[in-house]
């Protein structure tokens, strides 16, 4: 009897952490499951793509589509192409996918044309904007998919509504891989140290998304309201996306505003738990915040994670000046985060569940 293959598809940054967990979990199970990983070349710098490979326990890709940027319909159909003859020859019993990336729209149509049951990690997720591609990507794929592993009972409740009920709340695999790969502190004061900083006076920011980026009047409005934060006081840091360096080229820098380079997971994990207070768009950020108990303001109007807002950490600023700086300027939450997201044992409750579909569960011993 052959070993069941499960492939997992990535192609851009936060999937990489997302899988790093999860393979964790595989690993264990590594005499009863085959393991294959399929990197699309979604993203392919350095610092969003191969970076990650080289710190966190992660295995080499064993297909490279080389896909590369594009514009969504164009990537999501090269992705489709290439990947199609990948899993033909594949053949595998399960597809893996994460998130809510073209990649991961890619992958679960390519499995589902194919008719190989499709696997959606962070399953549910709604922030209820379809002009958002990441909203369009999240409902195609959950309602294709065969199991759905959601993060949040929130996320399950939004599935149930649109008439999906077997979904597994298994919690967040991103506070998997917090626990796990959190940088000690010596990494932490060697990273503050490196940029000049001293812990909790200063503001990390990150600024990535195409709503934002490709809006001149949008990012426009953040900058200035970094440039706002820094005047009040908190000096902001902000690692940035290739795409948003290159929109920022006739945007005036305000005082107290320094953008580097984009920067690895572990150093940016070691820049927010030493922040006052992160100012984000991104989905992983504003819950890694979360978890290390320091204040975000979204840089939306909207987010996929409304657990961290209700719970106080985390207030929805937009791209409005006046709106960023007084959420960033509110007083912090009183209390711990809420453990809303799981206990950190995600990766092992869907590789089990996984198993179990695939029939490579070990029998349950009796007496």
């Amino acid at each position: 009897m052959s070993i069941p293959k499960i492939v997992s598809i990535v192609g851009a940054r936060p999937q990489f952490v997302k899988a790093a967990a999860v393979a964790r979990s595989l690993d264990r199970w590594s005499d009863r499951l085959t393991s294959v990983l399929i990197h699309t070349g979604q993203h392919y710098d350095h610092w969003l793509s191969a970076v990650f490979f080289d710190e966190l326990p992660l295995p080499r890709p064993h297909r490279y589509l080389g896909v590369g940027s594009g514009r969504h319909g164009a990537q999501t159909g090269e992705i489709l192409r290439r990947l199609e003859l990948v899993l033909v020859e594949e053949e595998p019993d399960l597809v893996l996918v994460y998130g809510d990336t073209n990649s991961t729209l890619a992958g679960g149509l390519t499995a589902s044309k194919l008719q190989m049951p499709v696997a959606h990690v962070e399953a549910g997720l709604r922030c209820f904007r379809k002009e958002m591609p990441e909203e369009i990507n999240r409902v195609v794929v959950d309602h294709i998919s065969t199991l759905l592993f959601c993060p949040s009972p929130t996320a399950v409740a939004n599935l149930r509504r649109e008439g999906i009920q077997d979904a597994s709340h298994v919690g967040d695999v991103m506070l998997d891989a917090l626990n796990t790969f959190a940088p000690p502190l010596e990494m932490r004061e060697g990273t503050l140290a490196r940029h000049g900083l001293a812990a909790k006076s200063f503001g990390v920011a990150t600024v990535h998304r195409a709503e934002n980026t490709d809006d001149r009047g949008r990012l426009g409005g953040i900058i200035r309201g970094l440039g706002l934060v820094a005047d009040a006081g908190i000096p902001v840091i902000a690692p940035l996306h290739p795409r948003t360096f290159q929109a920022l080229q006739d945007i005036p820098v305000p005082r107290g505003v320094r953008f580097i380079d984009p920067v690895g997971y572990l150093e940016m994990l070691a820049l927010v738990a030493e922040a006052k207070l992160v100012l984000t768009d991104s989905g992983g950020v504003q819950r890694e915040a979360f978890w290390l108990g320091v204040p975000c303001v979204l840089l939306r109007e909207e987010t996929e994670w409304p657990e961290t807002v209700s719970a106080g950490w985390n207030r929805l600023a937009g791209p409005d000046p006046a709106r960023i700086v007084e959420a960033a300027l509110e007083s912090p939450p009183t209390g711990s985060p809420t453990d809303v997201y799981g206990d950190g044992g995600a990766s092992d409750r869907i590789v089990a569940e996984i198993a179990a579909f695939v029939g490579a569960a070990v029998p349950e011993v009796v007496g």
